[in-house]
C-alpha cells in the first residue's frame, strides 16, 4: 500500500487510491478527485488576484449567466440569496442587484464579512468555488445549514467524467484546484447532507435543501 492510498477522502472520509502521479488521488466511495498538496491561504490570495473580474464585463457576465438566470427564473426580489465566494468582482451580487435582489456577497478573502453566515438563505450562488474547498465535507454541512427548508445551492465547476483524458485537461493545471468533482461526487453529498439534486451541464448543477 502506498502513502497515497492510506490518505483518507476529504468529503467522505474513505481511503483513496492513486489516480495521477504522486499529485492527485481518487476516492472509491464519493468519486471525487483530491490534490494530496493544498496551498497555502497566501499563494490562493496572490492567484485569485491575477483573476480579471470586471462586474461589467459583458463575457464575465455571460459565463456566470447560468446561475443569474436559475436564480431570476426560480426566485424572486423577496428571497435572500449570499453570493459564495464573491471574489475579486462579485457579478452575481451585482446583475441581482440590478434587478432588484436582496443579496450579499461572501469571500474570505475580498469580502469577509463572517456575520453573513450566521444567517439563512432562499438561495446561495456559487461560481467556480466548490473546487477550491480544502474541507469540502465542513463546507456543504454548513451550506446545508444556511439554507432555508426548500432554499437551493445553485453552483458551477467543471465535472469530470472517465471520457476526458486527465493528463491533458486544463481544469487540473490550477494548482488552488484542490477537488474535481463527478456526478457520482454530486450524488453522493445530495445522500449526505439533505439534498435534491439537478445537474443541467457539465458546469451547472443545483443542490435543493429538502423540506
Amino acid at each position: 500500500m502506498t502513502n497515497t492510498e492510506r490518505i483518507h477522502c476529504r468529503l467522505c472520509q474513505h481511503p483513496t487510491v492513486e489516480f495521477s502521479g504522486n499529485e492527485f488521488y481518487n476516492c472509491p466511495n464519493c468519486h471525487c478527485i483530491l490534490r494530496l498538496q493544498l496551498p497555502t491561504a497566501e499563494m490562493e490570495r496572490e492567484r485569485y488576484l491575477t483573476h480579471n473580474n470586471d462586474v461589467r464585463d459583458p463575457g464575465y457576465r455571460t459565463f456566470t449567466s447560468p446561475i443569474t438566470n436559475y436564480i431570476l427564473e426560480h426566485f424572486t426580489p423577496a428571497h435572500r440569496g449570499l453570493d459564495f465566494g464573491a471574489g475579486t468582482g462579485p457579478v452575481i451580487s451585482a446583475v441581482l442587484k440590478e434587478n432588484k435582489y436582496d443579496i450579499v456577497p461572501y469571500d474570505p478573502f475580498f469580502e469577509n464579512q463572517p456575520e453573513v453566515l450566521s444567517r439563512r438563505y432562499d438561495y446561495i450562488a456559487c461560481c467556480e468555488v466548490v473546487e477550491h474547498f480544502h474541507h469540502p465535507d465542513v463546507e456543504f454541512a454548513n451550506i446545508r445549514e444556511r439554507l432555508n427548508p426548500g432554499g437551493a445551492f445553485v453552483a458551477m465547476t467543471h465535472l469530470y467524467n472517465k471520457a476526458i483524458p486527465f493528463a491533458n485537461w486544463y481544469y487540473k493545471n490550477d494548482p488552488t484546484h484542490v477537488i474535481i468533482y463527478t456526478k457520482e461526487t454530486l450524488e453522493h453529498l445530495a445522500r449526505a447532507h439533505g439534498f435534491s439534486l439537478e445537474v443541467f451541464s457539465e458546469r451547472l448543477f443545483v443542490l435543493t435543501a429538502k423540506q
